[in-house]
Protein backbone atom coordinates (compact mmCIF):
# COMPACT_ATOMS: atom_id res chain seq x y z
CA UNK A 1 0.00 0.00 0.00
CA UNK A 2 1.02 3.60 -0.45
CA UNK A 3 1.90 6.09 2.29
CA UNK A 4 1.28 9.78 1.66
CA UNK A 5 2.76 12.89 3.27
CA UNK A 6 1.72 16.44 2.44
CA UNK A 7 3.86 19.53 2.81
CA UNK A 8 3.93 23.11 1.60
CA UNK A 9 1.10 24.62 3.57
CA UNK A 10 1.40 27.91 5.38
CA UNK A 11 0.13 31.45 5.71
CA UNK A 12 -0.33 33.49 2.54
CA UNK A 13 -2.01 36.79 1.72
CA UNK A 14 -5.06 37.28 -0.45
CA UNK A 15 -4.11 36.75 -4.10
CA UNK A 16 -0.96 34.83 -3.27
CA UNK A 17 0.16 31.38 -4.35
CA UNK A 18 1.24 28.14 -2.70
CA UNK A 19 2.29 24.77 -4.03
CA UNK A 20 1.39 21.76 -1.95
CA UNK A 21 3.37 18.56 -2.31
CA UNK A 22 2.30 15.01 -1.60
CA UNK A 23 5.21 12.61 -1.33
CA UNK A 24 4.35 8.95 -1.82
CA UNK A 25 6.22 5.91 -0.53
CA UNK A 26 5.61 2.20 -0.65
CA UNK A 27 3.98 2.25 -4.08
CA UNK A 28 4.22 4.45 -7.13
CA UNK A 29 1.65 7.19 -7.64
CA UNK A 30 1.20 6.00 -11.22
CA UNK A 31 -0.84 3.11 -9.80
CA UNK A 32 -3.50 5.32 -8.25
CA UNK A 33 -6.02 7.97 -9.00
CA UNK A 34 -4.87 10.88 -6.87
CA UNK A 35 -7.03 13.51 -5.26
CA UNK A 36 -6.71 16.64 -3.17
CA UNK A 37 -9.33 17.33 -0.55
CA UNK A 38 -9.78 20.16 1.90
CA UNK A 39 -11.67 20.65 5.11
CA UNK A 40 -12.47 24.10 6.39
CA UNK A 41 -13.46 24.72 10.02
CA UNK A 42 -17.01 23.59 10.63
CA UNK A 43 -17.36 22.08 7.16
CA UNK A 44 -17.17 18.61 5.68
CA UNK A 45 -14.12 17.46 3.80
CA UNK A 46 -14.52 18.16 0.08
CA UNK A 47 -12.79 16.88 -3.05
CA UNK A 48 -11.24 19.77 -4.97
CA UNK A 49 -8.98 18.16 -7.57
CA UNK A 50 -8.48 14.72 -9.12
CA UNK A 51 -6.02 13.15 -11.52
CA UNK A 52 -6.99 9.74 -12.92
CA UNK A 53 -4.33 7.04 -13.05
CA UNK A 54 -5.63 5.72 -16.37
CA UNK A 55 -4.98 8.75 -18.56
CA UNK A 56 -4.03 11.62 -16.22
CA UNK A 57 -7.32 13.38 -16.88
CA UNK A 58 -7.95 16.08 -14.32
CA UNK A 59 -11.13 17.32 -12.66
CA UNK A 60 -11.70 20.27 -10.40
CA UNK A 61 -14.37 21.53 -8.08
CA UNK A 62 -16.06 24.68 -9.33
CA UNK A 63 -14.57 26.61 -6.41
CA UNK A 64 -11.01 25.88 -7.58
CA UNK A 65 -11.34 25.63 -11.34
CA UNK A 66 -8.99 28.00 -13.14
CA UNK A 67 -6.98 28.73 -10.00
CA UNK A 68 -5.70 25.33 -8.86
CA UNK A 69 -3.72 22.75 -10.86
CA UNK A 70 -3.02 19.15 -9.91
CA UNK A 71 0.05 17.46 -11.36
CA UNK A 72 2.06 14.29 -10.94
CA UNK A 73 5.84 13.72 -11.08
CA UNK A 74 6.64 10.06 -11.67
CA UNK A 75 10.38 10.50 -11.11
CA UNK A 76 9.81 12.01 -7.68
CA UNK A 77 6.80 9.82 -6.94
CA UNK A 78 4.85 12.86 -5.89
CA UNK A 79 1.68 14.78 -6.61
CA UNK A 80 1.34 18.54 -6.42
CA UNK A 81 -1.38 21.12 -6.07
CA UNK A 82 -0.47 24.55 -7.43
CA UNK A 83 -2.81 27.12 -5.91
CA UNK A 84 -3.00 30.63 -7.35
CA UNK A 85 -5.16 33.66 -6.65
CA UNK A 86 -5.85 32.41 -3.16
CA UNK A 87 -8.84 33.69 -1.22
CA UNK A 88 -9.67 33.64 2.50
CA UNK A 89 -12.31 31.00 1.75
CA UNK A 90 -9.51 28.67 0.62
CA UNK A 91 -8.37 28.46 4.25
CA UNK A 92 -8.53 24.80 5.24
CA UNK A 93 -6.57 21.68 6.00
CA UNK A 94 -5.56 20.13 2.68
CA UNK A 95 -5.28 16.37 2.27
CA UNK A 96 -3.76 14.21 -0.41
CA UNK A 97 -5.47 10.88 -1.09
CA UNK A 98 -5.10 7.86 -3.36
CA UNK A 99 -7.58 5.41 -4.80
CA UNK A 100 -7.34 2.15 -6.73
CA UNK A 101 -10.53 3.05 -8.58
CA UNK A 102 -10.39 4.49 -12.07
CA UNK A 103 -13.05 7.11 -11.30
CA UNK A 104 -13.51 7.04 -7.54
CA UNK A 105 -16.30 8.71 -5.68
CA UNK A 106 -15.02 10.97 -2.88
CA UNK A 107 -15.63 8.20 -0.33
CA UNK A 108 -13.64 5.66 -2.37
CA UNK A 109 -10.17 6.97 -1.59
CA UNK A 110 -8.40 4.38 0.51
CA UNK A 111 -5.16 6.10 1.46
CA UNK A 112 -4.70 9.49 3.09
CA UNK A 113 -1.98 11.83 4.20
CA UNK A 114 -2.01 13.65 7.52
CA UNK A 115 -2.96 17.02 6.03
CA UNK A 116 -1.32 20.41 5.80
CA UNK A 117 -2.81 23.71 6.94
CA UNK A 118 -3.34 26.55 4.46
CA UNK A 119 -4.38 29.93 5.81
CA UNK A 120 -5.19 32.86 3.52
CA UNK A 121 -5.32 36.26 5.18
CA UNK A 122 -7.19 39.25 3.85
Amino acid sequence: QVQLAESGGGLVQLGGSLRLSCAASGRTVSSYTMGWFRQAPGKERALIATMLWSDNSTYYADSTKGRFTISRDYAKNAVYLQMNSLKPEDTAIYYCAASHSIRPRPNEYEYWGQGTQVTVSS
